[in-house]
């Protein structure tokens, strides 16, 4: 490798670096604040004390604080992690292997966004609940870490590659480059069957994070809690807060990837421009 070969590289690993920072944290704050009311409505749907109880249709900005705080990093953790997994390993294997580097990468980004994401969480979802904790206990801000990771790698192990691939199909159909609210729209769809699909893991996440402090972990085990809701509240039971949560998420795609895409673009102008 030349030096300026390797000035070119470092150059690019930056510019990824600074894009996933800014693109990333801009659009999961703009998609957890805008749509947060219907994920309040998700989490009483699916909480064990029941939607009216728990609130019903008032105070659905509950629990936006920690989300203000949280949404950004956590959004850019991941976007950081999965663009340099895609920028890093692109190059050394062929197209056909690039559908399972994009779950392998959104896997390992999930992994990595949740350590931030499940304190913002649980802080959240128990405010949403009105869940009054007298004493507040700082191992329940990990509680439900590894229930997180089995919902969220699941979804984005389908959304991220549906992404990638609706991008690649639509921008051989049209040959030429997508705009970002075409890719959004990819975003969308990819998001609405991710969610679809994953609600159960979605529901026992939920009832974990809002379970009392008292309960043994070994009672917090994700089939534990999915056979319980089952013999609760039958098969229905399982999908609880499904229209919440996929209206959310859908719109949330399309906002998310089409917020994410324009700061992509703003990024790749302004940054030539700076040197």
């Amino acid at each position: 490798m030349t030096t300026s070969e390797g000035i070119e590289k470092r150059t690019n690993m930056r510019n990824v670096f600074a894009t996933s920072l800014i693109a990333g944290g801009a659009a999961g704050t703009f998609v957890d604040i805008a749509l947060f009311p219907l994920d309040t409505l998700k989490t009483r749907l699916q909480s064990a004390q029941g939607f009216l109880k728990t609130g019903g249709f008032t105070g659905l900005y509950k629990g936006i604080g920690p989300v203000i705080i949280g949404s950004a990093p956590t959004a850019a953790l991941f976007f950081l992690t999965y663009e340099e997994i895609k920028t890093i390993l692109k190059p050394r294997i062929s197209t056909d292997y690039y559908a399972p580097l994009h779950m392998g990468a959104a896997a390992i980004s999930e992994m990595v966004a949740c350590l931030l994401r499940v304190p913002v969480e649980v802080m959240k979802q128990r405010r949403q609940a009105q869940v009054r904790d007298k004493k507040f206990d700082f191992k329940l801000l990990y509680r439900g870490y590894w229930s997180t990771v089995s919902r969220d790698m699941p979804f984005s192990i389908v959304q991220f590659p549906l992404w990638e691939y609706f991008k690649k199909s639509y921008r051989f159909y049209i040959e030429r480059e997508i705009y970002p609210v075409e890719s959004a729209i990819c975003g969308a769809i990819a998001g609405g069957v991710s969610a679809a699909v994953t609600t159960p893991l979605d529901v026992a996440k939920t009832r974990i994070m809002l379970s009392n402090r008292m309960l043994l972990s070994s009672e917090l085990k994700i089939l534990n809690i999915l056979h319980g809701v089952y013999i609760e509240n039958g098969f229905h039971g399982l999908f609880a807060g499904f229209g919440p949560r996929v209206t959310w998420i859908t719109l949330g795609g399309f906002i998310f990837f089409g917020v994410y895409e324009e700061a992509k673009v703003l990024t790749h102008i302004i940054f030539p421009m700076l040197k």
